[in-house]
């Protein structure tokens, strides 16, 4: 069984899982086809699992894929703790331009789902953590874009504590206003 509750972004679904605990551990079930549709009436086909591992500071987005390889993806961090964040990026959305942030950590057992039209990025907040999520598309590099993750028209507020470690594609991204985005 999962909990789903809406976000403030049209779509973007946080799901916390049932965990079973004793003095062994825990157990729980991070996807379950069935129980994921039954809980958001959404069933994705997924074709690809992803895995990063980032050192504090790291931030990598906003990151997405326009057609024909548009992803939805079901996000989770697995060790340590990151600040993850959904931006919406589909101009007819109500919600265009919007940002929504929560922690998801390896304690947590938080997932976000992150459907198509959605920009993706993520900030380590712990010395080590990583990553994963399951993408309803393959990683299409001619339909790969990236969105600044600083963009000041987006405001997103990253837990900074100094200057981000960033890739030369996020650093060099172009602003929302500039992007190929989703109608």
């Amino acid at each position: 069984m999962v909990k789903v509750s809406a976000t403030p972004l049209t779509g973007v679904l946080m799901l916390e899982p049932e965990v079973f605990e004793d003095e062994r551990g825990y157990f729980f079930e991070s996807y379950n086809e069935k129980a994921f549709a039954q809980a958001t009436g959404i069933a994705p086909r997924f074709v690809q699992d992803n895995c990063s591992r980032s050192m504090m500071g790291v931030v990598r987005g906003l990151h997405y894929q326009v057609e024909p390889h548009a992803q939805a993806k079901l996000v989770r961090c697995t060790s340590g703790s990151i600040w993850d964040v959904a931006v919406d990026i589909r101009r007819s959305s109500s919600t265009f331009g919007r940002w929504f942030g929560l922690e998801l950590s390896a304690s947590n057992k938080r997932q976000l789902w992150i459907p198509e039209g959605m920009a993706h990025g993520f900030m380590a907040l712990t010395e080590d953590a990583e990553v994963m999520y399951k993408t309803t598309d393959y990683y299409a590099p001619e339909s790969d874009r990236v969105i600044r993750w600083d963009d000041p028209d987006i405001g997103i507020e990253w837990p900074l504590d100094g200057p981000p470690i960033l890739s030369r594609k996020d650093r060099e991204a172009p602003l929302l206003q500039e992007a190929d985005i989703f109608p």
